[in-house]
């Protein structure tokens, strides 16, 4: 695989990328989606383990039953696993599912292809370590793209890193300060940020979207501007029409679909 040559303290995010090569292990676990348009298969990666292990969980405990596909855009992705969106209450024992998060696990060789399987999440703002939504997840449908496109997602990845990266700096000497007791202006926080900042730009190269992964997404289409910054952690293995059909429905201006489009049942079929 053609990976990017990336210097050993590369921005937090990628330190996972570079150490946790993907090495082709035995990713048998199989997850059958039933839905109102059509079943979705999906394999999950070995190793994204804290993320299989959730999404295991809570496949089991029925949680997933009766939700609804609440966000979909076309040429994008479907987004499900809102517990508020089921037809009946919770499973017992779960009425805090919507409140917890797990840790980023980002791996070089998992991308936002089309019919990856990603974990939503807040954004940069209140969540610099790109931690995932406990529950939510989407399936990517993506579209083809020109090299240019994928120029310009480079340039977007980058531009998040870096954005996560220097709110990361911001809250590091805040903290600092408050722990120590020393009262630290805004401007001041602002100012040895910004240094931090310069110096790690100085020592790190920019994130270059692999030779092979470019050419997935120039042939079988994705959304690339997501790596790096969003878990991919698993990929659909039968069932991309019904993905495209689902994709495909009218939303409102909220990208909620029309008319609802709910996962039926959804369980494990091999392990």
């Amino acid at each position: 695989m053609n990976k990017p040559r990336l210097k050993p303290i590369l921005l937090l995010i990628f330190l996972i990328l570079v150490s946790c090569k993907t090495t082709g292990s035995n990713e048998n676990t199989i997850v059958l989606i039933k839905t109102t348009l059509g079943d979705i298969k999906i394999r999950l990666y070995d190793e994204t383990p804290l993320h299989r292990n959730n999404f295991t969980k809570l496949v089991n405990s029925g949680i997933y039953d009766g939700v609804l596909f609440h966000r979909v855009i076309n040429s994008f992705m479907i987004q499900a696993g809102d517990p508020t969106t089921r037809q009946s209450g919770l499973p017992q024992g779960l009425d805090s599912i919507s409140n917890y998060t797990i840790p980023a696990e980002f791996r070089s060789g998992y991308f936002h292809k089309k019919g990856a399987l990603a974990a939503a999440r807040e954004g940069n703002e209140v969540n610099p370590e790109m931690r995932s939504s406990g529950t939510q997840f989407y399936i990517v449908q993506g579209t083809k793209l020109t090299e240019t496109d994928l120029n310009q997602a480079e340039q977007r990845i980058n531009n998040n890193l870096k954005q996560a990266m220097f709110i990361k700096f911001l809250r590091e000497i805040s903290d600092s300060a408050r722990i120590s007791g020393i009262q630290v202006s805004d401007g001041e926080i602002q100012e040895k940020a910004s240094a931090k900042m310069f110096e790690y730009l100085t020592i790190n190269e920019s994130y270059k979207i692999p030779a092979d992964q470019r050419s997935v997404y120039t042939t079988l289409g994705g959304v690339p501007r997501l790596d790096g910054t969003y878990t991919v952690f698993g990929e659909v293995t039968e069932g991309l029409d019904v993905v495209d059909r689902i994709a495909a429905v009218k939303t409102d201006n909220t990208d909620r679909p029309l008319s609802d489009i709910r996962i039926l049942k959804m369980k494990i079929i091999s392990k």
